[in-house]
């Protein structure tokens, strides 16, 4: 089986390669569903992030993770963020790891990593990097018309990496300017290639 690192930034394409290439016959992944199985109530991460940020980060009433109490204490500073990925971070990639040995029946497992930066210190569970990149007033364009605000798509484009660096660091580039019609060819070619080789 052929793992495969995912990313791209917002509204770059990367959902819909996602999803066509389970289509195809990919097991999926989403780190971000991971890093909400990890933070569940009575999980070890959970505690830890209490300890840390304060207990008050957990809802007395479900006992499930306040995600807008953490956000505001732990990307506050290069500190607090690097704190709270000190704790995370293990924890996700090791559920990754644990689920990518559970993919043996696919010919493809594709993990859709929404910050490239921070997964590349795990790069060595995958096979390949694809970026879907896509020029970011394309991007904002297209998120808008999904019903995103476009100051909150500045806000997160922002955060994540930039084009140049997906680039840098991708085995396999998609480029997603035109149709859907156009990525999809591409997909086709690189799943015919790596499947079929």
């Amino acid at each position: 089986m052929r793992t495969v690192f995912l990313a791209g930034g917002i509204a770059s394409g990367k959902s819909t390669v996602a999803r066509a290439l389970e289509a195809r016959g990919a097991r999926r992944i989403d780190l971000d569903v991971l890093s909400r199985e990890v933070c569940l109530p009575g999980s070890p991460t959970l505690d830890e992030l209490a300890a840390r940020f304060g207990d008050d980060v957990i809802d007395d009433r479900t006992g499930e993770l306040r995600r807008d109490v953490l956000a505001q204490r732990a990307f506050v500073s290069d500190e607090e963020t690097a704190a709270l990925e000190a704790i995370t971070h293990p924890a996700i990639f090791a559920a990754l790891e644990s689920r990518i040995e559970e993919q043996t029946s696919a010919p493809v497992c594709v993990v859709e990593v929404p910050l490239l930066d921070r997964a590349l210190g795990y790069r060595r569970l995958a096979d390949e990097v694809v970026c879907v990149v896509c020029p970011t007033p394309l991007r904002r364009e297209r998120a808008v018309e999904r019903g995103m605000d476009a100051e909150d798509f500045d806000r997160r484009d922002a955060q994540q990496p930039a084009q140049e660096y997906l680039e840098q660091h991708a085995d396999t580039v998609f480029e997603n300017e035109g149709s859907t019609e156009a990525l999809m060819r591409q997909v086709d070619a690189w799943w015919t290639n790596v499947v079929k080789g």
